[in-house]
This record gives structure tokens, C-alpha cells and sequence, in this order.
């Protein structure tokens, strides 16, 4: 995958994380284009200030980004749309988790760490699939979060459908045929690449995550 992929997704996820804000419930604190007090404090060494995260830009967002989650999750050897959607994964719910819900799709080890054994069954499986599972398995981790789902839950939905969308847009795989229910059994193998999966997908999700919080 391209590098110049990360500026069209980076782009992306700062429409969604907006400016500054600094929301009571919101266990991040002081947050500016999706970049957390914490965060900021990390990356510069020392403890950062609201007006540190208030004077943040897109172009002083953009290595941190870059660093703590596109490279965190290989996002330059990610398929089109795939690259994209496991991105904001990270960003939303962080990389480990993301990579984790990839790695249950695609049916290899779930260590967190998006490698050569991953990468290469991402490959092998059809990128639309791929990108629906991740999407809902997002809404499914996060309905599990019961203190904050009431009052996130609209905007995140709203969030993850964007991505859906902007992800499927992003593929450019040909689809070679269509099935509306082959989604994968449980200790099965993944639909392969060249094939959009739809149907049953919550489901599989539903029974991947149970018990397998990361």
C-alpha cells in the first residue's frame, strides 16, 4: 500500500475527531483534533498543558498520528479501504485492539501485533468483507462499554458508518461474486479475496468477541 494513502485517511479522521473539546465524560480529558492531553504529554516529554493541546494543528497532529497509529498497525502494507478503516480503529479504541479484531477475521493468532502472518492472510481475504467485520465489530465493542455507550453512542455510530462508507469506497479489489450468507463459521476460514461477504457477519463478531476482551 501506498504511503500517500495516510494523508487521505489522516484527513479523514480529523474531520471526525473535530477540534477542541474537553467533555466531563470523557476519560481523555482535554482533547484537540482527536489528540488527548495524555497523549500530547507523551510525545513531548513532559507534562503537557490545555493550552499545549489548544494550539495543536493538523500539521503538528500529523507525525504523532503517523507514529502512534497508522505505523502501529502497518498501515502502508494494508489494502486500500482496509488501511483506512483499521486506522481509525486505532485511533478510536487503540492499535492493539484494532489489530486484534483484524487478526479474528482473517483467523490468525490475535497477539496484537499486525505481522507477516497477518498481513499476508489480509491478503488472501476480500477487503469489503474485511472492512464490514471491522466496522461492526467496532459497534460491538463499544456498546460494550455500558458507562460511556449512552452517552458517545450516537456519535460514534455515526463515526463508524462514515468509515464503513469512505472504506468501501476506498477499495479497489474487483468484485468477482457476490454471496449474502457466507459469513465465517465460527473456527472456520475467511471468505477469500474476490468475494463480498454480507450476510451474518454481527453474529460471527458477537461470538468473536465474547469472553475476548483485550
Amino acid at each position: 500500500m501506498a504511503a500517500s494513502s495516510y494523508d487521505r485517511a489522516l484527513s479523514l479522521v480529523l474531520a471526525h475527531e473535530g477540534g477542541y473539546v474537553d467533555h466531563p465524560d470523557d476519560p481523555g480529558g482535554p482533547t484537540n483534533l482527536g489528540v488527548t492531553l495524555g497523549t500530547l504529554s507523551a510525545v513531548l516529554g513532559r507534562p503537557a498543558t490545555r493550552a499545549d493541546v489548544k494550539a495543536l494543528t493538523p500539521a503538528k497532529v500529523a507525525p504523532i498520528y503517523r507514529a502512534r497509529y497508522w505505523d502501529a498497525v502497518r498501515g502502508d502494507d494494508l489494502p486500500a479501504g482496509v488501511d483506512y478503516a483499521v486506522f481509525d480503529f486505532a485511533v478510536n479504541s487503540g492499535p492493539t485492539r484494532a489489530a486484534i479484531a483484524l487478526q479474528r477475521l482473517v483467523g490468525v493468532a490475535d497477539d496484537g501485533v499486525i505481522g507477516a502472518v497477518t498481513l499476508a492472510a489480509v491478503a488472501r481475504t476480500d477487503q469489503r468483507w474485511l472492512i464490514n467485520g471491522l466496522c461492526d465489530s467496532r459497534v460491538v465493542f463499544m456498546k460494550s462499554l455500558t458507562k460511556s455507550w449512552p452517552v458517545f453512542g450516537k456519535g460514534w455510530t455515526k463515526r463508524v458508518a462514515g468509515v464503513r462508507t469512505e472504506a468501501l469506497a476506498m477499495v479497489k479489489a474487483p468484485v468477482v461474486a457476490t454471496a449474502t450468507t457466507m459469513a465465517r463459521p465460527e473456527g472456520g476460514a475467511p471468505p477469500k479475496a474476490g468475494l463480498v461477504q454480507t450476510g451474518g457477519l454481527l453474529r460471527a463478531l458477537k461470538r468473536l468477541w465474547r469472553g475476548k476482551a483485550a
